[in-house]
C-alpha cells in the first residue's frame, strides 16, 4: 500500500500510527537519503553535475543547498530526479521485498509524481486544507514560508493527489482521530491482504 501527501500533510504520523499496528513501512525519503551517503555513485554525481557547494565539510550532502537550487530550476529539478529515482526505486523495492508484516506500506511524498504507484496496489493520501499543511510544515521545519511554497508548488496539487486515491486520510484535526482512521483503514487493509 502507498501513503502519500504533500509536505506538512502528516505522512509521518500515520506511518507511524501503522507501525504501532505491526506493519512495515518504508520510507522513500530514506531511501532517498542511503542513494546519497558520502560513498554512493549518486553523491559524486551531484557534487559534479552542481559543484562542491552541495557538499558540507563532513562530505554529506547539503540538503538545503541542493533544495534551493532545483526548486528554482525545473531543468536542474529534473536532471536530479533522473539521476535519483532509478536508485531509489532499487532501494524501495529491497526494503518492500523484506518486509514480513501482513502488508506493507511505502511512505512517499512523490509516489504518484515519481511512478512508485506501480510497487503498491493502492494508493492512500494524507489529506488537509493547504493553509493548514503550509502551517504545520512551516512549524515543524522552521522554514520561510515562501520556501514551504515553492515546495508544495513543486508537488502534485491537492486536488490531483486525490484524483489517484484509492483511500484518503484526513488529517484536519487531532492525531487521536489519525490514529481511529488509521486502525479502520488498517483493518481493511488486513482483509485485502488476506
Amino acid at each position: 500500500m502507498g501513503l502519500t501527501g504533500g509536505i506538512g500533510s502528516g505522512k509521518s504520523a500515520a506511518a507511524a500510527c501503522f507501525r504501532d499496528l505491526g506493519i512495515n513501512v518504508v520510507d522513500a525519503d530514506w531511501a532517498a537519503r542511503v542513494v546519497v551517503e558520502p560513498g554512493q555513485p549518486a553523491l559524486a554525481g551531484i557534487a559534479e553535475h552542481f559543484g562542491a557547494d552541495v557538499l558540507r565539510d563532513t562530505g554529506a550532502l547539503d540538503r538545503a543547498r541542493l533544495r534551493a537550487l532545483i526548486f528554482d530550476n525545473p531543468a536542474e529539478r529534473a536532471w536530479l530526479e533522473g539521476l535519483l529515482h532509478p536508485l531509489i526505486r532499487e532501494e524501495i523495492v529491497r526494503a518492500l521485498d523484506a518486509s514480513e508484516s501482513a502488508y506493507a506500506i511505502l511512505e512517499s511524498p512523490l509516489l504518484i509524481e515519481s511512478g512508485q504507484t506501480a510497487l503498491v496496489d493502492r494508493v492512500c493520501v494524507m489529506d488537509l486544507p493547504e493553509a493548514l499543511q503550509l502551517q504545520r510544515a512551516s512549524a515543524r521545519d522552521g522554514n520561510d514560508p515562501e520556501q514551504i511554497r515553492k515546495i508544495m508548488a513543486a508537488q502534485l496539487s491537492r486536488e490531483a493527489r486525490l484524483e489517484k486515491a484509492d483511500d484518503v486520510l484526513d488529517n484536519s484535526g487531532e492525531l487521536t482521530d489519525l490514529k481511529s482512521q488509521v486502525e479502520t483503514l488498517h483493518q481493511h487493509y488486513l482483509q485485502l491482504a488476506g
